[in-house]
């Protein structure tokens, strides 16, 4: 009897939580998502946090560097408005005011808020080592903004915190003893919290492969991104255990890599090419420019001869 009791309790509580929120599909990967809280909410405390955070940090004093990361930064922020305007989502582009900052930071580090706020620390740089590097770290942090997973995972702690108090409300209603309500809500945290180490590893590794198809958007070749993860993987050692850690290990990350999102960015990537002025255009274009201009200058020597 007591398990028909917990069976009812685990139906209504999964019903009245998944009858919540929106439905959403994340660009790229067509994983549908519920999303608990709006874009208005999720960027009113993104704004607050970021403001909070820079008012704290010491923006970097390298022209050099922050111009790097700005210019990486606003090439991929237009590959991504470019993406999402060309299949229908430009409703989502009023969200997103892009900013990208380098700040005095030795760890190893960069994050995104909502919003399009990203933040890279100074010591990341002589990890990355050149600019289409950077832009495989930058466009997975843009990944996430992208993807809403911050918005996602709030929804996600929202749905845990509904779906136990809905479940104590019925097991009192049903004549569950308040012990036993107790000891099951005990074990529903713990498996929550190693349910939520898992769902962020899904998180990262979906970043990984949106973010690699941006960085190849934007004219970044894709291929740099194994040798820089192997990087990563010798500053930290090695020595992140996958199970208990909110990334994918650094093996799992490479393999994902190189056999599963690699074959696919390469589909969407074209070279691109700095001018003289500055300005960019993709090397296929290049090419034709200069078959264009040696086939002129052929029929000009032609004319000369006759």
């Amino acid at each position: 009897m007591n398990k028909i009791k917990y069976y009812v309790i685990a139906l209504v509580t999964a019903l009245v939580v998944s009858s919540c929120g929106t439905t959403r599909t994340v660009p790229i990967t067509g994983r549908k998502q519920n999303l608990m809280v709006s874009d208005a909410e999720i960027l009113s405390l993104s704004t607050q946090e970021y403001n909070k955070y820079m008012q704290g940090a010491k923006r970097s004093s390298n022209a050099t560097n922050t111009a790097m990361v700005q210019r990486v930064g606003q090439r991929l922020a237009s590959a991504v408005t470019s993406f999402l305007s060309s299949n229908g989502m430009q409703a989502e582009l009023s969200q997103y005011q892009w900013e990208f900052n380098l700040v005095q930071d030795n760890n190893v580090n960069a994050f995104c808020m909502p919003g399009g706020k990203i933040v890279v620390y100074e010591g990341l740089l002589p990890v990355t080592q050149d600019e289409a590097s950077l832009a495989v770290v930058l466009g997975h942090e843009i990944a996430h903004a992208v993807a809403k997973h911050s918005a996602e995972q709030m929804s996600n702690q929202i749905k845990q915190q509904y779906g136990m108090q809905i479940g104590g409300v019925i097991a009192s209603a049903i004549g569950v003893g308040q012990d036993i309500q107790s000891i099951g809500q005990l074990i529903a945290k713990q498996g929550l919290q190693f349910r939520n180490l898992k769902y962020s590893r899904d998180h990262e590794t979906e970043a990984d492969r949106m973010g690699l198809i941006f960085a190849a958007m934007a004219g970044y070749d894709p291929n740099v991104a194994v040798s820089f993860w192997q990087r990563m993987a010798a500053n930290s050692g090695g020595s992140t255990s996958e199970l208990l850690s909110d990334h994918p290990s650094d093996a799992t990350r490479i393999n994902n890599i190189k056999n599963k999102f690699l074959p696919e960015a390469l589909k969407y990537y074209k070279p691109v090419t700095t001018t003289a002025s500055g300005a960019t255009t993709t090397s296929k274009k290049a090419s034709t420019a200069k078959k264009t201009t040696a086939k002129k200058t052929t029929a000009k020597k032609t004319a000369k001869k006759k």
